[in-house]
């Protein structure tokens, strides 16, 4: 089987009352974005504009080509507090996944988690979240880029 040929990955924390100011502080490291409920966004493309309907704080990882979600979930809790108190109070009043995009160049790829970076995600609370684009040239329209 051959190594997925790029992976993406962004720890996402989402809820109705989040504050980003208070999870950086927390954390210890700046967002790649954030918002907070009730925000205008502007969208980049189209330059529409939304109104946030919940918080989040996103913190993006390079993508990696070959795909490497562990180097990327190192990557990403590297920058974070190893506190444990701090990661169980944001799991029982926020959502938190780490949203991550496969993406293929042909079909049988495939990529493995290492027991360290599993634990890394398990220990803090936070979900896994897989999205696996087959790949270019199939049967079926190619997909959009991940909204992260």
């Amino acid at each position: 089987m051959a190594c997925i040929s790029r992976s993406a990955a962004t720890l996402r924390i989402i809820g109705d009352d989040l504050i980003p100011d208070e999870i950086t502080r927390l954390l210890g490291a700046s967002p790649t974005q954030a918002q907070t409920k009730g925000d205008k966004i502007v969208g980049k493309k189209t330059g529409n504009v939304r109104i946030a309907r919940f918080g989040m704080w996103r913190l993006e990882a390079s993508d990696c080509e070959p795909g490497d979600l562990d180097d990327q979930i190192r990557l990403i809790c590297g920058q974070l507090t190893d506190d444990l108190a701090v990661w169980e109070s944001f799991a029982s009043r926020y959502k938190m996944d780490l949203f991550c995009g496969l993406f293929m160049e042909c079909g049988n790829e495939g990529i493995s988690l290492s027991p360290a970076a599993l634990f890394a995600l398990g220990s803090r609370g936070i979900e896994l979240d897989l999205d696996i684009y087959d790949p270019p040239g199939g049967d079926e329209e190619e997909p959009s880029e991940p909204q992260r």
